[in-house]
C-alpha cells in the first residue's frame, strides 16, 4: 500500500505535472528550452548528491530496535508537506520552485531507503521476488487515479471548463498527490513493523560509525554483495536519468504537454502488467537473466532516442521504457534483499541507496552538460548506452542469492 501511495509523486511530482509546470516558468522568466532543462537536472544532482552521503549513515543508526520507523517517518512527512507546499510557491518564480521540489524529492527518496530495507522484514528470502514486484505494480495501477484525475483537472481548464487557470490545476494537482500519498500511507504506519534489529547500546550514533567503519574494512567479505551495488551504480543511473528527464526532455523535442501526459499515462498502464510479469519470469528463469532483458530494453531506448524527432518516436520509446522500469527496479531491489543480513538491512540498505543516488547525480548531470554544450537532448540520452553496458558486463559476476551466504567469515 506505500507504493500505491507513493507512486503518486513519482508520476506526477517527478515525471510529469511539476516539470510541465517548472519547465513553463521557466520559459515565462526567459531561459532556454536546453538551459532549463539542465537547471532540473543540476537539482536532481543536488538532492541525490545530499541523501547519498546521508544514507548509509542514517541507515547504520536505524538498525537499531524501533528506529526504522522513525526514520521513515521523518522523511514521509518531509516529503509530503513539501509536496502540498508546492501548491503555494508564486508560478513566476521557478529557482524557489526548483528549492521546494529539492526538499519534496529529499523527503520521497529518503522515506524509500527505509521503506525498501523494510522488505526483509515483511517478506522471505524465496518470495522477494514476487512481493517487490507487486509492490512496484500496484503502485503503477495506483498512481493511475491520482494521475487521470489531475490530468482531467488540467485539462478541463485548459479548455474553459472549470473556473480554473493552468496554474491553479496543476497546483490542485500537487495538493491531489500529498493528500493520496499522505492517506495510503496509514495502513504502512498500522502494520508493518521492524522484525530484524540490533540490540539498543550506548552510544548509538559513535557506534554506528563505527559498524560503518567495520562494513568497509570488511568489504572483500561481502563481495558478492558489492559486485551487485557497482553494476547496480550503472545501470540504475540510465534508468533513473530516463525517468526523472523525460517530460523536459519531450517539452524540448516540441511535444505538448497535453500529449507528453497522455503519453506518461499510458507509460503507467503499460507498467502495471510488465511489473508483475517480471516477478513472474524472475521466479522461472532467474533473477539476473530477467535483469538482463530490462538491460537490454533499455539500451535499445537509448539508441533510438539518438534518432527520435517526432510524437510517434516518443510514444514508442515511453512504451518500450513502460515494459521494464518498474520490473529492472523491483527486481534490483529483491536481489540485493536475497544478498544483505538481515538484522543489517538498513545499514546496506543505505549502501543501496547510496549507489543509486550517486549514480543518480552522474546521469542528470552528464544529459545537462550535453544538452547546454550542444543544445540538443538526444546527444545526453544516447550517451546512457554506455552506462547499460557497463552494468550488465559487471551483472555477470554477481553470485546467485541462493548459493551466497551474506553473513561474513569470522
Amino acid at each position: 500500500m506505500y507504493d500505491w501511495a507513493n507512486s503518486a509523486y513519482s508520476i506526477i511530482i517527478t515525471t510529469a505535472v511539476f516539470p510541465l509546470f517548472y519547465k513553463a516558468a521557466a520559459t515565462d522568466a526567459g531561459i532556454s528550452g536546453s538551459d532549463s532543462t539542465a537547471y532540473l537536472g543540476y537539482t536532481i544532482s543536488i538532492f541525490t548528491f545530499i541523501l547519498a552521503m546521508l544514507g548509509p549513515i542514517l541507515g547504520t543508526i536505524a538498525d537499531y530496535k524501533g528506529m526504522k520507523k522513525k526514520f521513515f517517518t521523518f522523511f514521509f512527512v518531509l516529503g509530503a508537506g513539501s509536496t502540498a507546499l508546492l501548491a503555494f510557491v508564486p508560478a513566476d518564480n521557478w529557482l524557489l520552485l526548483l528549492i521546494v521540489y529539492t526538499f519534496a524529492a529529499l523527503g520521497s527518496t529518503g522515506a524509500n531507503v527505509f521503506y525498501d530495507s523494510f522488505l526483509t522484514d515483511v517478506s522471505e528470502s524465496e518470495r522477494m521476488n514476487r512481493v517487490s514486484s507487486f509492490g512496484y505494480g500496484i503502485g503503477y495501477i495506483g498512481s493511475c487515479i491520482p494521475f487521470i484525475l489531475s490530468i482531467a483537472i488540467i485539462m478541463l481548464a485548459q479548455f474553459d471548463k472549470i473556473p480554473l487557470s493552468m496554474t491553479n490545476a496543476s497546483r490542485t494537482a500537487f495538493l491531489i498527490t500529498a493528500v493520496w500519498w499522505i492517506v495510503f500511507s496509514i495502513p504502512m504506519f498500522k502494520h508493518v513493523k521492524q522484525r530484524y534489529f540490533i540490540d539498543p547500546e550506548p552510544r548509538p550514533v559513535l557506534n554506528s560509525f563505527r559498524r560503518l567503519a567495520g562494513t568497509f574494512r570488511e568489504i572483500r567479505k561481502y563481495r558478492g554483495l558489492f559486485l551487485f551495488l557497482l553494476a547496480y551504480f550503472f545501470y540504475i543511473d540510465g534508468v533513473g536519468t530516463i525517468i526523472s528527464m523525460s517530460t523536459a526532455y519531450g517539452t524540448d523535442l516540441g511535444i505538448s504537454s497535453t500529449s507528453l501526459l497522455l503519453i506518461l499515462f499510458m507509460t503507467q498502464v503499460i507498467a502495471a502488467p510488465f511489473a508483475f510479469l517480471y516477478g513472474r519470469l524472475a521466479d522461472r528463469f532467474g533473477t539476473k537473466q530477467i535483469l538482463y532483458v530490462g538491460i537490454a530494453v533499455y539500451t535499445g531506448v537509448c539508441i533510438y532516442a539518438y534518432f527520435m524527432d517526432s510524437v510517434l518516436d516518443f510514444w514508442i520509446l515511453a512504451m518500450l521504457v513502460g515494459t521494464s522500469q518498474g520490473g529492472i527496479q523491483a527486481l534490483s531491489r529483491s536481489y540485493f534483499g536475497r544478498l544483505v543480513p538481515k538484522e543489517n538491512s538498513n545499514e546496506f540498505f543505505g549502501f543501496y541507496n547510496i549507489f543509486g543516488k550517486f549514480a543518480s547525480i552522474m546521469g542528470p548531470l552528464l544529459l545537462g552538460v550535453t544538452a547546454q554544450l550542444t543544445g540538443n537532448t538526444n546527444f545526453g540520452v544516447f550517451s546512457l548506452v554506455i552506462l547499460f553496458i557497463i552494468g550488465g558486463v559487471i551483472l555477470y559476476f554477481v553470485p546467485d542469492p541462493s548459493r551466497y551466504d551474506p553473513v561474513p567469515e569470522p
